[in-house]
């Protein structure tokens, strides 16, 4: 399989859950010796251009308001990137972000939207697996994200230290920010 060096566009979690779920992220890297990352949501992984990565940026997020996502179950698999993570129901403004970014980044990757926050990065049997997703308690029934982060990485991801070389080139809020 080729690997090569694309940038991620992820949603960030606001507050209260993007503190709950960096501490279970955290809990469960040092438990499996595993890395840690922040909690997030991929909405478009596209080629690496880097000089561009502010405007894709700055074209997509004004016109989102903050993205509310239904949570609906905690699942695991044997993909290193899905080990355990909470999956997410789709919605428009869900799918029109990820439109709006692909078109800003005149980029036609075959990205398959899948709504998740993974929890985990570790290959683990089958049995953990099924134990966490039943230890899990999903106290977030909707999880609010409020800003988009552009990350270069490699893809696919594949182990710890592909994650420890995760690098954010680009941040910017979405919707209207404060009360």
């Amino acid at each position: 399989m080729s690997r090569r060096i694309v940038i991620a566009y992820w949603l960030i979690p606001s507050e209260p859950a993007r503190s709950y779920y960096q501490s279970l992220i955290c809990d469960f890297a040092q438990r499996y010796n595993a890395p840690e990352f922040q909690p997030h949501v991929t909405v478009h992984v596209g080629v690496d251009c880097p000089d561009t990565v502010d405007e894709v940026l700055s074209k997509a997020a004004p016109g989102c308001e903050r993205i509310v996502l239904r949570a609906l179950q905690v699942n695991g698999s044997s993909e290193f990137t899905k080990t355990l993570f909470v999956h997410f129901a789709m919605t428009a403004e869900l799918h029109r972000l990820n439109r709006s970014i692909g078109t800003a980044a005149r980029d036609s990757s075959d990205y398959q939207l899948s709504p998740h926050l993974s929890l985990l990065y570790k290959r683990i049997s089958m049995q953990d697996r099924h134990l966490l997703t039943h230890s899990i308690d999903v106290p977030f029934p909707e999880v609010t994200f409020d800003s988009l982060k552009a990350v270069r990485c490699v893809s696919p991801t594949q182990n710890r230290a592909d994650v420890e070389a995760w690098r954010v080139v680009a941040e910017k809020p979405l919707g209207s920010i404060g009360f």
